[in-house]
């Protein structure tokens, strides 16, 4: 699943094609995503110019004419931008033709994601209870040290929960804590505050270094310009079960903790 440095790779690949550039077709093939896209949406942007793309945790936020158009890219998801005369492959559900002769083209094999419609002055339901940006000011040790008294659930659940903060999915959670030195076992609410300062500075430098780079390339993702990520070239832990690890040359333990699969060391980790 692209995660947030992905889903920022791709903002910054699709941002200065779309900005102060008017939409003058939307082309929908297979409506069937996570949620149907909205029967209407066509009569929202066309005609109309985007003002912005941003992003809010993993959500890709296009702002145009009177509201925003929502992207989630789900499990295998891409947004890339293609001559407006390119074939339509298999997969490919979306097409916002541009006054530029360029089409931002959405592909979507299992048809997880998502493209909704946000009117201005309104929040979606789907962005009301997130929590701060991992690399923003809201974010620090001490909101995760508050959030994690009497918490049993593990820590690296713990912050991957999006009303804790956004953005931190199983890669980067998996990286952050190596880096920081804490088992992903351990209960959250038994982790001291100078540990979770540690573990917020992890989590801000491990996104850094991942958005920098370009994300990580697993499975389908590819970036908006078309080029794909390299920080998995960077990975210490995570998909390297069984694996000696990098630092101490001890094997890589894995275990499952909320369903998803954790690499970690049980010698600097603890």
């Amino acid at each position: 699943m692209p995660e947030l440095p992905e889903v920022e790779t791709t903002r910054r690949g699709i941002a200065p094609h779309l900005q102060g550039h008017r939409v003058t077709r939307l082309i929908v093939r297979d409506a069937r995503l996570r949620w149907p896209i909205p029967e209407d949406l066509a009569i929202q942007i066309e005609d109309q110019t985007f003002t912005a793309v941003r992003r809010r945790a993993k959500y890709l936020l296009m702002d145009i004419g009177g509201g925003t158009l929502i992207c989630h890219l789900g499990m295998s998801g891409s947004l890339r931008l293609v001559p407006a005369a390119t074939p339509a492959l298999k997969h490919e559900h979306v097409d916002i033709e541009l006054d530029s002769g360029l089409t931002l083209r959405y592909t979507d094999p299992r048809r997880f994601g998502a493209m909704l419609w946000q009117r201005a002055g309104e929040v979606h339901p789907l962005l009301a209870s997130l929590g701060p940006e991992p690399l923003s000011e809201e974010f620090d040790g001490a909101r995760l040290y508050q959030l994690s008294r009497r918490r049993s659930m593990a820590v690296k659940p713990f912050i991957m929960d999006n009303a804790v903060v956004v953005g931190v999915g199983n890669i980067y959670a998996t990286e952050a804590l190596f880096a920081a030195g804490i088992d992903p076992r351990r209960e959250a609410g038994r982790i001291s505050w100078a540990r979770y300062d540690l573990l917020a500075g992890e989590i801000r430098k491990v996104l850094a270094r991942a958005i920098e780079s370009g994300g990580t390339t697993l499975r389908d993702f590819i970036g908006g310009d078309g080029k794909p990520g390299y920080f998995q070239q960077e990975l210490f832990v995570y998909g390297r079960g069984g694996q000696l690890c990098k630092v101490c040359g001890t094997t890589l333990s894995e275990c499952r903790l909320g369903q998803r699969s954790t690499v970690f060391c049980r010698r600097c980790q603890r």
